[in-house]
């Protein structure tokens, strides 16, 4: 006899939504966890990003100096509009332990990364009228606006759908990195940057808690986490681009 509603909502396994069938025979079968789903609904752009020539040339120490500078340049201009992102999720979440956890991501950000940046500049010659005068591109113009649209919606879901792409994104691409790392500390860094134990336990947060809240808005967080991939794999292409 099959149930009601054969797909369970959401059954609760180790802190991660898993959805659920229900067989014939009453036993459940777990399927992909949420932040799964909304990843293999976008993966030929996601594999295309983290498998991107700026990828296979930053783990190779042999990004040219002029790509280098543009790209690092346009991340940081969204600094900004990601902390907003950050704090719209530390505001929206309904866990005490959640936002706690947002603020200590928060002054990581603002110190540690931030830090990177301005030795990057440095090494690479950028100064701060070059910084100011570069114009935005358009998928960091892209990237902007839909970091304050999530963060606009005062729905922790929505925010968690944009984050969950900028960092596990970026964790899947930099754990990949082959050993050892380039010289240069402009490339090794960005990679260790984004594959550490802290930076994979964040990781693992974010997707714990889409898996939990997301299933209840499942159709805008697709929307969010469909056109934050596009973004990333613009982002990269961008950088090649004068």
């Amino acid at each position: 006899m099959v149930s009601r509603d054969p797909c369970a909502p959401v059954k609760c396994s180790g802190g991660a939504a898993i959805l659920t069938i229900q067989r014939f025979d009453g036993t459940n079968v777990m399927l992909e966890r949420f932040t799964e789903t909304l990843r293999a609904a976008s993966e030929a752009g996601w594999s295309h990003a983290v498998q991107h020539r700026f990828v296979n040339e930053l783990f190779a120490g042999a990004v040219p100096d002029a790509v280098m500078a543009r790209y690092l340049i346009q991340d940081h201009r969204f600094l900004d509009s990601f902390l907003v992102l950050l704090g719209a999720a530390l505001a929206s979440a309904d866990t005490f332990a959640a936002r706690l956890r947002f603020g200590r991501f928060i002054g990581m950000v603002s110190a540690e990364e931030n830090t990177y940046f301005l030795r990057a500049f440095e090494a690479l010659g950028v100064t701060e009228t070059r910084r100011a005068a570069d114009p935005d591109t358009q998928p960091t113009m892209g990237f902007k606006a839909i970091m304050r649209e999530a963060a606009d919606t005062r729905i922790y879901a929505a925010a968690l759908s944009v984050l969950v792409v900028a960092e596990w994104l970026y964790l899947d691409w930099a754990s990949r990195a082959p050993q050892p790392l380039p010289n240069n500390f402009v490339h090794a860094e960005w990679i260790t940057l984004h594959d550490n134990p802290n930076f994979r336990g964040f990781v693992d947060f974010l997707r714990t808690e889409l898996d939990r809240v997301g299933p209840t808005h499942a159709d805008q967080c697709r929307d969010f986490f469909s056109r934050a991939v596009a973004l990333e794999l613009s982002f990269f292409e961008a950088a090649y681009t004068t």
